[in-house]
């Protein structure tokens, strides 16, 4: 296999580390959160910058007014809470507040998908990608594991503008090198083939390096892409891709309505139609469970990216 790993690790530590590292850097940068810095793994920077850590208890709404206030006067404020209250609960503010008025504010999300796990369908938000994409101004960020987020966490620093960066729970492999800057906005190609590609984000970026894997014991050549930033995407590199294998699997832990799979499809029938399939979640809530056996319930393993692919391919003209 092309690509491997030594440990696993929360991608939401790699927002603390990040957060902490950013912050020493830069003292603009301040903290928010929503009565949940132990699971956003804000402890450190709380510690390490108490007068610039903020604490607004179970508000979020009131997190993200107050957020937008301090753009105003310079600083950079990073919020934090589930990727459910992120979103979901406080679209109003966030687009009222931030996204109208080009507030530089930095919504990090945790716990995003299925891989929440028990907590269930009430906190497993599956369409958090599709409404902060809508939104105009707004940069969207689903990165793939530890080393991504910390280096995500500490680039929008620099991005003047109101994004949202999405990330999870679990303990996932960590296979990205430890010192790659994090460019906004550029996808990074993992494999490079000619007979399929395979573009995925978030959590499903491992599944699909694994698919990849058992695709080429199969003779065949498989391109895979990165696509960290969903907004703005790299259009240039799907489209180059799709010239090459003439289709394409896309693979996501969010819905296929709103996600990175109609963004891609998007892109293709505007510049270069081609097949193309989508493993996400299929217009339904998540339920209770452990992370692992949801991801298999709904599909959204190596092996639904292989049917996929071998599905796509057999459409090829």
């Amino acid at each position: 296999m092309k690509y491997s790993f030594s440990e696993k690790k929360d991608t939401r530590s790699g927002f603390g580390d990040g957060l902490l590292e950013v912050a020493k850097k830069n003292d603009r940068v301040v903290g928010l959160c929503a009565d949940l810095t132990g699971s956003l793994k804000m402890g450190d920077f709380k510690k390490a910058f108490p007068d610039r850590f903020f604490q607004v208890g179970i508000a979020e709404a009131n997190m993200i007014g107050i957020a937008a206030g301090m753009t105003i006067g310079g600083m950079i404020p990073y919020t934090g809470t589930f990727a459910n209250f992120s979103t979901g609960r406080v679209y109003d503010q966030i687009r009222q507040s931030i996204a109208y008025s080009k507030k530089n504010v930095k919504i990090c999300a945790s716990h995003a998908g299925l891989t929440l796990g028990e907590d269930g369908a009430t906190h497993q938000i599956l369409e958090d990608i599709g409404l902060m994409k809508m939104l105009p101004h707004m940069t969207v960020i689903n990165t793939c594991d530890y080393n991504q987020t910390k280096a995500a966490t500490i680039a929008i620093a620099d991005l003047e503008g109101p994004v949202y960066l999405r990330f999870g729970r679990p303990k996932v492999p960590v296979f990205t090198p430890d010192n790659d800057s994090f460019e906004v906005g550029k996808a990074v190609q993992l494999c490079e083939g000619s007979d399929v590609t395979i573009i995925a984000t978030g959590h499903l970026v491992w599944e699909a390096l694994l698919a990849e894997e058992i695709l080429s014991n199969k003779g065949l050549s498989v391109d895979v892409i990165n696509i960290h930033t969903i907004k703005p995407l790299d259009e240039k590199a799907i489209i180059d891709s799709v010239r090459e294998t003439k289709c394409v699997v896309t693979a996501e832990e969010h819905q296929i309505f709103g996600g990175l799979g109609e963004s891609v499809a998007g892109v293709l029938a505007r510049s270069f139609p081609a097949p193309i399939e989508m493993v996400g979640v299929k217009d339904c809530f998540g339920e209770s469970g452990e992370p692992d056996e949801l991801m298999v319930k709904y599909g959204l393993t190596k092996n639904e990216i292989v049917d996929a692919a071998m599905k796509v391919i057999a459409r090829k003209a």
